[in-house]
This record gives C-alpha cells, sequence and structure tokens, in this order.
C-alpha cells in the first residue's frame, strides 16, 4: 500500500475539520457544514455527470481503479533491469530457447509475452510492433481513467455553483425576512464548499497519482522492450546493462551497482 497517498488524504481532511473545529464555536461548529440537500446536489449531480459520460461498466470499473492510486508496484526501474540482466546471462550461456524456462517464473505478463515471443523466433521487428502496441493500449486504458477522474475534478466545483445558484435564487425570492439572509447565503455556499473539496481533496490527487503510476509503468515497459530486443540480437550482458541504466537516476543507478556488486 502507498502511504503516502493514505497520510496526503487523511491530512488533508484534518486540515478541513481544524479549519471548521477552531472557530469560537468549537465541534458545534460541524453543523454548519453539514447540508444533506447541498450534499446530493454537488456529489449525486458530479457522479450523475461521470456516468452519463461512459458505459456503466466503464463508469465502475473508473471507480475502482481509486485502488492502483493506493497500492504500491511490486517491481521498480532497477530491479526490472536487473531481470532483464539475469535473463540476458541465461541467453548468452545457455541460449535464447533456455529463456523459455526462464519465462515461466517471471510475474509480470508483458515481460513473459516478450520473452516467449523471442524463445518462438518472432521477427524482431515484428517483437518490436507487437510489444509496442501492447505499450500504447496499456498507455491508452490508464489515460481513460485518469480523465475520469480528472472530470471529476472539473465537475465538482461545476456542481458546487449550480448549488449554490440555486439556494441564490431561492433566497431572492423571499426577502421580507432580512433576519433569514445570512443564513441561507451560508446554506448556499456549502455546495461550492462541497464541490471544492471534490475536486481539491480527492479527485485531482488521485488523477495526479494514477498518471505517476502510468508514467512510472510505461517507463518500466520501455525499458522491458529495450532490453528484450538487445537481448534478442544478442548483444554483451554488460552493454545491455549499461544501455538501460540510461533509464535511471543517478541514484536508481547506484543502487543497481550496489546490488550487482554484493552478488
Amino acid at each position: 500500500m502507498d502511504i503516502a497517498t493514505i497520510i496526503g488524504l487523511v491530512a488533508c481532511a484534518g486540515f478541513i475539520f481544524l479549519g471548521i473545529v477552531t472557530g469560537d464555536e468549537g465541534m458545534a461548529a460541524l453543523g454548519n457544514f453539514t447540508h444533506l440537500i447541498s450534499a446530493l446536489i454537488t456529489i449525486g449531480g458530479t457522479f450523475s455527470c461521470l456516468m452519463t459520460s461512459s458505459t456503466v461498466s466503464e463508469y465502475l470499473n473508473n471507480l475502482k481503479a481509486i485502488k492502483n492510486a493506493v497500492k504500491t508496484t511490486s517491481m521498480n526501474e532497477a530491479e526490472t533491469i536487473q531481470k532483464i540482466i539475469n535473463l540476458s546471462n541465461v541467453a548468452r550461456k545457455e541460449g535464447l530457447l533456455a529463456l523459455e524456462e526462464a519465462a515461466n517464473e517471471l510475474e509480470d505478463s508483458f515481460m513473459k509475452k516478450g520473452v516467449l515471443l523471442i524463445v518462438d523466433g518472432t521477427d524482431p521487428e515484428l517483437v518490436k510492433s507487437i510489444m509496442e502496441t501492447e505499450l500504447a493500449c496499456i498507455e491508452s486504458r490508464h489515460k481513460k481513467v485518469i480523465n475520469f477522474y480528472n472530470d471529476m475534478a472539473a465537475m465538482g466545483p461545476a456542481w458546487g455553483m449550480i448549488g449554490t445558484l440555486i439556494g441564490l435564487i431561492n433566497m431572492l425570492k423571499n426577502l421580507s425576512d432580512i433576519s433569514t439572509v445570512g443564513p441561507n447565503m451560508s446554506t448556499a455556499l456549502i455546495t461550492t464548499l462541497y464541490g471544492s473539496v471534490i475536486a481539491n481533496w480527492f479527485a485531482t490527487p488521485i488523477a495526479n497519482k494514477l498518471k505517476a503510476n502510468n508514467e512510472a509503468e510505461i517507463m518500466r515497459k520501455e525499458v522491458m522492450v529495450e532490453g528484450l530486443l538487445s537481448i534478442q540480437a544478442g548483444e554483451n550482458p554488460r552493454v545491455i546493462e549499461e544501455k538501460l541504466k540510461s533509464f535511471l537516476s543517478p541514484e536508481q543507478r547506484e543502487a543497481l551497482g550496489e546490488t550487482d556488486g554484493g552478488e
């Protein structure tokens, strides 16, 4: 589980809570920020529009994708490179056909698919084309989910404003009792608050985390493509390692070097 995402969401909620209860009213102020109709307008409107923009299955899958923002990946770039180096050593010592047995131990389906294509003697250009096509499809699916949360971030404040306008119209229609203007104005503004919270506490951070995860995964898979094609071309494992290290930050390169040294 990605602890940074959890801490960030909890901390943001905590700051909002502190902002509410540290006034003169204390905990009693929470009642000022609770309004069922405002919540229904803002939250209901936002999620209804999101459903309108997609099919039911896509909508549900996009909602479930939030788990991807709070889980950590099982393999980073340095570990990916190490696995490829190990595969290159096997191929160099025992031949490409020996990679079939090694492929059975791979957890990543994308890398496993590439290895099996190489074992089957597939033309290098075709291997590259197949893997890059799958990579493009993966990124396209990820971007659809990211756009879902970006749309949520845009629709939340918009529906908050709709709720505020509804409240203001109802208030202005009945100004006979001036003492009700303040409370009615406060209630009307709650929907704007709810919309801003949806966008800035939840939707935008989740979209940004999914975007970061997507970029990291695409990079890992690009490393796999480059590495596997180099193995198929019969390049020296040391050359492959140095080539793939270009994908890494200086800190990651040092960590990979330490791992190699430990072996």
